[in-house]
């Protein structure tokens, strides 16, 4: 049966989802080592501006007037706020709204911790130059909007191209799915040239050489149970001449052998009929379920609640199917009291149950009994059938539309329930 994915499961949402991972954690740490080579360049410069503004600034021995107008000039081509202090670091003149202080204890040029952009230079003269950033220094919001951008033309173009890939996989799943439920004639579609299509390519010819081979073998069956029948015919006959000459006891032996093997050829034929027909090729009219329930029931003095009930299909296949679950009922149930239930269920759907109190089905062998001439362990062949039986009911009910299983009852025995659609 198939399984619905998540939507978080599905190959191309882990596909596409995995490509914006990615792309985001290119775009991060492009901005993280932004951020790092700056802050070193900084951290390099400091040395360079500090000689610079050495040379620029006016010597200790200047006014503070003229150390203010210096530091003004440098104040609109750095756009930072500056102060110069003694070496003693007592306040010399300053630029700017607010003249950034100088830390205590200066010990080295470099920013200041919690400082806001502000950095301290020692100047060559001994010299303090405190200055602070107009505007504090932002992460690189242009350059992550510009790979975001890139990220989502990327993602639009990149999800055609993933939802085709991961598409044609699904395809190629639901074909595959259509053909192991017994769909032998689903093919995929060969789309492209690349991988997928070769996978295609080798399941078409892989489906169409099991599906030759399954028509051989089915065709083999029936044509050999057919041509069974003429020889038995003849053999059946002539233990009707010598009845009167033979062995009672042997008479009789080959009389049970016959008929079982009759039965054989009888099962095989209708279950190679079965595997060819298509559900649509089927007799389609009303049955009286109910009727034939009673008929069979009464046959083999089985008890019966049965209503009105009335189906559409194929009178003789059901009326096989029931027949087989009496018999079965009867071959195993240790002559215990078989019970036949005809109803509906709360969707519509028929329910027909075949109880009785013999041993039982093991709960590991209630699928394998469907089997074609699987016994259960320690069955003895003297109890008649060739195995083929649940078979054909299993057959007969998905023929329909419907299926079967094997229930266990209250305390002993078990249950057969086959579900036919409203």
């Amino acid at each position: 049966m198939h399984k619905v994915l998540a939507l978080s499961q599905r190959l191309y949402v882990r596909i596409y989802a995995a490509l914006l991972a990615s792309l985001v954690a290119l775009g991060c740490m492009f901005a993280i080592i932004h951020w790092i080579y700056d802050a070193d360049q900084s951290r390099n410069g400091f040395d360079t501006f500090a000689e610079v503004a050495s040379e620029v600034l006016p010597p200790p021995t200047a006014t503070p007037q003229e150390q203010r107008r210096a530091l003004m000039r440098w104040r609109q081509k750095v756009r930072a706020n500056m102060a110069l202090y003694t070496p003693a670091g007592d306040f010399i003149a300053g630029a700017g709204p607010v003249p950034p202080p100088l830390p205590p204890e200066p010990r080295s040029q470099g920013r200041v911790e919690g400082g806001h952009g502000a950095a301290v230079l020692k100047l060559q003269d001994g010299r303090w130059l405190v200055w602070q950033r107009m505007h504090a220094r932002r992460f690189p919001v242009n350059i992550l909007l510009t790979l975001a951008l890139v990220a989502c033309f990327v993602a639009i173009g990149a999800f055609p191209v993933v939802r085709r890939v991961t598409g044609r996989l699904e395809r190629l799943q639901q074909s595959v799915e259509n053909w192991g439920s017994g769909n032998l004639a689903a093919r995929v579609a060969v789309e492209g040239k690349d991988e997928v299509a070769l996978l295609a390519s080798s399941f078409n010819a892989s489906a169409e050489r099991i599906e030759a081979l399954m028509k051989a073998q089915k065709s083999l069956l029936a044509n050999a149970s057919h041509e069974l029948r003429s020889p038995l015919a003849r053999i059946r006959m002539a233990v009707e001449l010598i009845q009167d000459q033979a062995n009672p006891a042997i008479s009789a032996e080959l009389k049970q052998n016959i008929a079982e093997l009759d039965l054989l050829i009888d099962e095989v034929l209708l279950a190679s009929r079965l595997d060819a027909a298509t559900p649509d090729a089927a007799a389609r009219v009303p049955v009286d379920l109910a009727g034939i329930v009673a008929e069979e029931s009464s046959r083999v003095g089985a008890e019966f609640d049965a209503g009105a009930i009335t189906v559409t299909g194929d009178a003789r296949l059901l009326r096989r199917m029931l027949r087989n679950l009496l018999e079965n009922a009867k071959r195993y149930g240790a002559d215990t009291p078989v019970q036949v239930n005809l109803a509906r269920a709360k969707d519509g759907a028929v329910l027909l149950d075949v109880c009785d109190s013999g041993p039982g089905v093991p709960a590991a062998e209630r699928e394998r009994i469907f089997e074609p001439f699987y016994r259960l362990p320690g069955s003895s062949e003297a109890a008649g059938g060739v195995g083929l039986g649940l078979s054909l009911v299993r057959q007969i009910a998905v023929h329909h539309g419907g299926k079967v299983e094997c229930l266990p009852a209250d305390a002993r025995g078990c249950c057969f329930r086959v579900t036919l659609p409203a």
